[in-house]
């Protein structure tokens, strides 16, 4: 039995027969156990192998059938007879086999035979040998995915090792030709792969085609300088060199060919003869690719840069951010800025952490910087070690810059940070890379989105400054739907210069679509979308998995107990998802359990998990009905609730608490957009019990900021009280809606609305609901200046609070009854109610309403007479008012007290800062 992965994933009994092993995902599962024979390997890696995006929900039952399978397969041609079993270790599986049944290890210990030979004719014969079991690229017909992608990747760099020795060994013999066979198909297939080109280049010179080995430098010449930007490296500058000489007559350097053969992949004894060679001449490298077109502003973070590479011997500087942010166009700015500060050279590399290759390994990142350095090739250490140490040897005492792009963790960027004080490293990532922080003292700098002005120069800059000049406000409103992302801006600019008769605001219109937004955001392969999946392929499991339920979120801010909501899980679990999601840039941390999700970034997360929507949402919007009844009870301590929570609402895990009124109201405040945001989804989704809730239970904010535009608000909440054939809701929902438009100047509007409340009331049996209402109505009435109704509105009102212990309620009957009173001169009466509210708001009441009762019985003293005890209420109300920031209270009891001084005056009812009470 023998088992392949050079080439297509395949298993042949002793005759050759292939075995049946069906489909790609069942040879992608035996192909991750063949990449790590005899070992362990997990579930959820396996799991991320067969899935390269996110797995069913029945993904391991799948994968227990794919094993299943396999196990049947195995049974069927007697694979224990060979020694080879697949066994079950907890979470994990294990192929145990004797590894010389692989291909891939067959091929590897030939290549170690290969170098220990001290004949090339038997390094020839080895390696053509080894270099015959290749069918094909390693593991193809694998799912792509990046646990299968990497082992792929290490080996064929190893297969182009052993390319690279045979041509050598061939030369040795003198055979030019042969040697120039083998390499000029990889060169072809592989052109930027500098060392393999400088060799083809001198073993064309040696078998007297220096024509083509010039060919083969110019052309690799321009393709580095078109398509990465850099020079050659001093590795093919050298041979090309030489090939000049040559020309010259003096030979092409024949001594090199003679050289044995390297292997890579080395070994202890190799170690150990590559640190006998003497190093050779060191190059300066300029790796640095060309400098980013169109960059805009970023003069803070550069300064930032600027002022950390020399606040420390050897900084390492970490530039973090979201996908896309313009992390890369930064660092290679910078450092074409810095250019002149670097003596030593520049290297770069492209890590490849975030992208639809695998991560680079270290180690061949290494091989290329030393190839910079002017290692030869056949001087390179084989092992990581050797390696490591050689390029801090190297880059110690020299001014050199290393940027490390798209760096997927700290661990890859470790080996490569330089030696010496005089080195300085840039990192880029979309992780946090705290381990690098915490190890390396890294420099973290956090790359936020553009501001707009920068954002609409961004556009000019690609769509030319007359477009965007023409229209700025579109231009504004592009970059905010955008996020300030560069790259979001980017293809935008782009769709709108492929066509230019759209317009900015056309444009900007079509954006605004959520449902369209991300497909508007795409130029070909290139988009948000794709950048943030690349982000999401990296994150680990809880993360991924909560990231799939952030879809139906309303807002920017977000805390654990709203992602906890979303997700059905536990908040402790939610805390460590969403630490995960920061820590890789998906979502940014503002504070203690606290975020914000940016709306590309939620809109990415629903396009994941459409059907998950209505559900999601639910819990979502019953989790803000409970958190916005507790506000309502910090904000007006006291009060009633103006309702219960939805039937069948699914109660919370983790509410948030508020400290205090001023608390209340701020988060009132600041998730204003998100509440509405949240209405206008729940009105969508046809959850209308729980749109009017969300709208109702913003009464704090309304009435306190009353002139604010809640108009359209509380129509739509009036509208869906309506289609939930609630009255009791339409009966709050049309006297806080009434209170609003009497406020706003529009009376006959307001009437409409509060004439039709109490009755609404009264059939839905909702007494605290019908005093509202009526005094709702009085006040309105009282505007309008209707002298005569108001006092018998407000005496049922009061009579109904009474009755049923209403004591915030009764406060506000009490309240509007003594400023009625004062209005039509009955100051005495006006007195005894403003005490009696004064008296049953003492002790729970929020201090506003306090304020505003003391200053109506400050006036009403006053008008009485009793001017002592009237100054001492006023004065009273102003101290009350200053310590609770309640600035228009302050006002009024100021405006009273000095009015003391002079003849008592008629009170106008609608000069004073009253407020109506709960819906």
């Amino acid at each position: 039995m023998q088992f392949r992965v050079l080439g297509p994933v395949a298993v042949t009994t002793t005759n050759g027969a292939p075995l049946p092993l069906g489909p790609a995902k069942r040879r992608s599962l035996l192909a991750m156990l063949l990449a790590h024979p005899n070992a362990p390997v997990g579930v959820e890696r396996l799991t991320e192998a067969l899935w390269d995006e996110e797995p069913p929900r029945h993904a391991r039952t799948v994968l227990q059938g794919h094993v299943s399978r396999l196990r049947a397969v195995f049974a069927q041609h007697d694979a224990q007879a060979h020694g080879v079993e697949l066994l079950t270790q907890g979470a994990a599986y294990r192929l145990r086999l004797p590894e010389s049944l692989v291909d891939a290890h067959r091929f590897e210990e030939s290549l170690r035979l290969a170098r220990r030979s001290a004949d090339p004719a038997d390094a020839v014969a080895v390696l053509r040998e080894a270099l015959g079991l290749w069918q094909g690229p390693a593991f193809a017909g694998t799912v792509h995915s990046a646990p299968l992608e990497a082992p792929a990747h290490a080996l064929e760099e190893l297969r182009l090792t052993a390319v690279e020795a045979l041509a050598r060994a061939y030369g040795q013999l003198g055979d030019h030709g042969a040697a120039a066979s083998v390499l000029r198909a990889e060169a072809a297939a592989h052109p930027l792969r500098e060392p393999l080109v400088a060799q083809l280049v001198l073993v064309l010179a040696r078998a007297g085609r220096q024509a083509d080995a010039l060919d083969w430098y110019h052309r690799t010449r321009k393709l580095l300088a078109d398509e990465i930007g850099v020079d050659p490296a001093p590795v093919l500058t050298d041979a090309y060199r030489t090939l000049l000489r040559a020309g010259a007559g003096a030979g092409v350097g024949a001594d090199a060919a003679a050289r044995p053969p390297v292997d890579a992949a080395g070994d202890a004894d190799n170690e150990i003869a590559v640190g006998a060679v003497a190093a050779g001449p060191v190059g300066t490298p300029h790796l640095l690719p060309r400098r980013p077109r169109g960059f805009i502003a970023r003069q803070d973070e550069l300064a930032v840069l600027d002022r950390l590479m020399s606040a420390v011997p050897g900084p390492v500087v970490t530039l973090t951010g979201t996908a896309g942010v313009g992390k890369t166009a930064l660092a290679v700015h910078w450092s074409h800025r810095r250019r002149a500060d670097f003596p030593g050279g520049i290297l770069f590399a492209d890590l490849c952490g975030f992208s639809p290759t695998p991560p680079r390994d270290s180690r061949a990142v290494l091989r290329e910087f030393l190839l910079a350095l002017g290692v030869p090739v056949e001087r390179m250490p084989g092992s990581p070690t050797a390696l490591g140490a050689r390029y801090r040897e190297l880059t110690a005492g020299r001014r050199l810059l290393v940027v490390l792009d798209n760096a997927v963790d700290s661990e890859q960027i470790r080996p490569l940070l330089p030696g010496g004080d005089d080195c300085v490293t840039l990192v880029t990532s979309r992780d946090r890379l705290d381990g690098l922080v915490a190890t390396d003292a890294a420099r973290p700098v956090t790359i936020g989105a553009l501001p707009t002005g920068d954002a609409t120069t961004l556009l000019a800059a690609v769509l030319g400054p007359e477009s965007v000049a023409a229209e700025p406000e579109a231009a504004a409103r592009l970059a905010g739907l955008c996020d300030g992302l560069p790259l979001a801006l980017r293809v935008a600019a782009a769709r709108l210069a492929t066509r230019p008769h759209r317009g900015l605001a056309s444009f900007a219109g079509e954006l605004a679509d959520e449902q369209h937004r991300l497909d508007l955001l795409k130029a070909e392969d290139t988009g948000v979308a794709a950048a943030l999946g690349l982000s999401l392929q990296h994150l680990p499991e809880p993360a991924r998995r909560l990231f799939h339920h952030l879809g139906p979120h309303t807002g920017a801010t977000l805390d654990t107990g709203t992602a906890a909501a979303l997700a059905d899980c536990p908040p402790p679990q939610a805390a460590l998802a969403l630490d995960q999601l920061a820590a890789a840039q998906l979502v940014v941390e503002t504070g203690p359990r606290s975020y914000v999700l940016h709306d590309l970034v939620r809109l990415f997360a629903r396009s994941l998990a459409p059907g998950r929507e209505p559900v999601g949402l639910l819990r979502l919007l019953d989790h803000w009905v409970q958190t916005l009844l507790g506000a309502c009870a910090a904000a007006e301590p006291g009060g009633e609730p103006c309702c219960a929570p939805p039937a069948g609402a699914r109660p919370s895990a983790e509410i948030r608490r508020f400290a205090d009124r001023t608390a209340a109201l701020a988060w009132y405040s600041a998730e204003r957009g998100t509440l509405r945001a949240a209405v206008e989804a729940a009105v969508a989704a046809g959850f209308h019990d729980r749109a009017w809730r969300l709208v109702l239970l913003q009464w704090p904010l309304i009435v306190w900021q009353v002139r604010d535009g809640w108009v359209p608000l509380l129509e739509q909440g009036l509208a869906s009280a309506e289609l939930d054939g609630d009255p009791a809701a339409q009966s709050r929902a049309s006297a806080l809606l009434g209170w609003v438009l009497s406020e706003e100047g529009r009376p006959e509007e307001a009437l409409t609305r509060l004439e039709r409340a109490p009755d609404l009331a009264v059939r839905a049996g909702d007494i605290a609901g019908e005093a509202v209402a009526r005094i709702n109505l009085a006040v309105a009435l009282m505007r309008h200046g209707d002298r005569e109704r108001p006092a018998a509105l407000l005496a049922q009102a009061l009579a109904l609070t009474v009755r049923e212990g209403l004591t915030e309620t009764a406060t506000l009957a009490h309240q509007h009854l003594a400023q009625h009173l004062l209005s039509v001169g009955a100051a005495a009466e006006a007195a005894e109610h403003a005490a009696h509210g004064l008296m049953l708001a003492a002790p729970v009441l929020a201090a506003p309403r306090r304020v505003v009762l003391r200053t109506l019985h400050g006036e009403a003293l006053a008008a009485v007479g009793r001017t002592g005890e009237a100054e001492r209420q006023l004065r009273e109300a102003v101290r009350e008012a200053r310590a609770n920031a309640y600035e228009e209270g302050e006002l009024a009891a100021r405006a009273a007290l000095d009015g003391l001084r002079s003849e008592p005056r008629r009170i106008d009812a609608g000069a004073r800062p009253g407020r109506p009470g709960p819906t």
